[in-house]
């Protein structure tokens, strides 16, 4: 009897793996060109590993900005129900518990009653929705991918569903109708590129991040991974890379980044997850922050 492969991340590796991926890998050339370093990062909107490294990527960037650009890939984590199976995975609602231990396990809030109440069919709609962001502009891009992270993560909205994008691209400022057009034409084909360039350099879950010099040398860090591994990574292929100081005030900290969990702004403010909680809960009843309560922790925003 054929086992289908499952669908669950596994907490242990920080990895969410793609259905029947194989380890093999291509000669493909992905270097860094605008800057020193490219992080070449295969994700998915739904992958719940991925959500848990927001908190490293950000400080990343604020410590090491400079030297480095993201390129965001997407790798197909669902295609369909009818991939997945066997004895770990038997529908929607197999997934649902594992979201909220994901959560739990890297302290980023995962409601995973979306799997019961109202589950995707497919992560392929969201991811090229993204591939049509990009479309205009990266910036506006992560934007959104940001925004359908927090409304499948924290709001349990189903973000395979048009009127969830749409409504995600409004609020992050893109041209909806020219988002609906490309969602319909050219970004099909980009994310079947993503897909095509994930099978060469043997993608086979996420996150994958493959960091890269000019010279196209490159470092897998492959998984949910501590800071210092991303860290170490750039800096053995950029020794030159010196680490930026920043202001983690909480005005400057929700000045660059519009909403943050309790994780992320610990994490950036160098703070421990309990004194964070209490800071930002001051900062709310102070009339600072604001934030929206979801079941298994809250998203703050600035005003």
């Amino acid at each position: 009897m054929e086992t289908k492969p499952t669908m669950l991340c596994d907490i242990e590796t920080g990895m969410c793996e793609i259905p029947g991926a194989q380890a093999t890998t291509e000669d493909t050339n992905i270097a860094a060109a605008q800057k020193p370093i490219k992080l070449l990062y295969f994700t998915d909107p739904i992958c719940s590993s991925c959500w848990g490294i927001d908190p490293q990527l950000k400080k990343l960037a604020l410590e090491y900005g400079p030297y480095f650009e993201v390129e965001y890939r997407m790798g197909g984590l669902l295609p369909s129900w009818e991939a997945y199976g066997g004895r770990d995975v038997n529908g929607p609602a197999s997934v649902a518990q594992h979201w909220e231990e994901a959560g739990a396990h890297y302290e980023m809030p995962i409601d995973g009653d979306l799997w019961l109440e109202d589950p995707l069919p497919s992560s392929y709609p969201p991811s090229i929705a993204f591939k049509a962001a990009q479309l205009q502009g990266e910036e506006k891009a992560g934007a959104f991918l940001r925004r359908i992270k927090e409304m499948i993560f924290l709001e349990k909205k189903n973000i395979a569903r048009w009127d969830n994008l749409a409504l995600a691209a409004e609020q992050t400022g893109l041209d909806v109708a020219q988002l609906k057009a490309d969602f319909e034409g050219k970004a099909v084909e980009l994310f079947q590129q993503d897909l095509t360039l994930g099978r060469q350099l043997g993608v086979r879950g996420f996150p994958t991040i493959f960091v890269t010099d000019e010279k196209d040398n490159r470092i897998l860090v492959y998984g949910s991974r501590p800071y210092a591994q991303y860290e170490q990574a750039l800096l053995q292929l950029h020794p030159e890379a010196a680490k930026q100081q920043y202001d983690t005030s909480y005005t400057s900290l929700f000045g660059k980044y519009s909403t943050l969990t309790t994780k992320e702004f610990a994490v950036l403010s160098g703070m421990k997850t309990t004194e964070a909680e209490a800071h930002l809960q001051q900062l709310q009843a102070q009339g600072k922050i604001g934030n929206y309560a979801s079941k298994n922790g809250p998203l703050w925003k600035s005003f």
